[in-house]
């Protein structure tokens, strides 16, 4: 071990939302924090199923690991999550950044939805702050605040490595969209600097990942590599430059296949809404709001 605990880092990819999940522990039979989890949902039928999250349970299981934290970087657009399943399987708290109220409060006006949904947070277990940390064994996980993509956007340090949520993506994808409500170019890239600003070797482990070119999918860069190759935000792009080219390419952007479930859901820190009298959980479709 080093001195920063360095992290064993397990990687799952959900190749339906181009999604990675992360199980970061110590080793057999240490705690752990899974990152970023998806439940999977057809569209087409409304159903969902959770083969992506047995995969990372059967990891958990085999490893004995002790699921501590479960993590969301931010309420995701392009996919469901699957905490409450995964902490019903194996336990451990559901966290996200306290900003999530915004974004609660912003969607509960959108999709209309009743009192009985408070956009207070308390669906999460915690809510971190800027700079707040969780331990984990002996590890620690550091909230880092980087808003932009949306208002309450978390990365989280652990060791010497940065889960960046949807801030950054591979280099030759470049950087996330900034349109949705609550959303910000320029605020995006002060986030982004701020993950720059780490030692050129520090590790950074994306949600997502849009091959081009029909490479593999990967998970994984280095602020050094960020800084020299990422084709939206690379060293010598200045704020003014990556505002104006942000905003003129969200603006050629389809909305995600699944934002209308998957905010629903997320805000609810991954419950469904309260089921109708017959037993069956409805989500809404807004006509003509986003």
């Amino acid at each position: 071990m080093t001195a920063k605990h360095t992290p064993l880092i397990k990687d799952f990819f959900d190749p339906e939302t181009w999604t990675y999940t992360y199980v970061v522990y110590e080793g057999v039979g240490s705690p752990c924090v899974i990152i970023d989890s998806v439940l999977n949902y057809d569209s087409k039928s409304g159903r969902t199923s959770t083969t992506s999250a047995d995969e990372v349970i059967a990891f958990v299981k085999a490893q004995q690991l002790q699921s501590t934290w479960i993590l969301e970087t931010h309420a995701h657009a392009d996919h469901l999550t699957a905490a409450p399943y995964l902490q019903s399987q194996l336990g451990g708290k559901m966290v996200i950044g306290d900003h999530i109220t915004s974004v609660q409060k912003v969607f509960k006006g959108v999709f209309n939805i009743d009192d009985r949904f408070q956009a207070d947070g308390t669906q999460f277990d915690r809510l971190l702050k800027e700079g707040e940390t969780l331990p984990f064994g002996s590890l620690t996980l550091k909230a880092l605040f980087v808003p932009g993509h949306t208002p309450a956007c978390m990365a989280y340090e652990i060791g010497d490595a940065i889960f960046v949520g949807d801030t950054l993506f591979m280099p030759d994808v470049g950087t996330a969209r900034c349109d949705f409500p609550g959303g910000d170019a320029k605020t995006l890239y002060q986030s982004i600097q701020k993950i720059l600003s780490y030692s050129g070797q520090t590790t950074l482990y994306m949600c997502h990942d849009y091959p081009p070119n029909d490479r593999p999918a990967n998970c994984m860069s280095t602020v050094a590599e960020q800084k020299e190759n990422n084709i939206h935000v690379h060293l010598g792009v200045t704020e003014e430059q990556f505002v104006q080219m942000r905003t003129a390419r969200d603006k050629t952007l389809d909305m995600p296949v699944l934002i209308l479930p998957s905010i629903q859901v997320n805000i609810r820190a991954g419950h469904f809404p309260e089921a109708d009298s017959n037993g069956v959980s409805y989500l809404k479709i807004p006509l003509n709001a986003l």
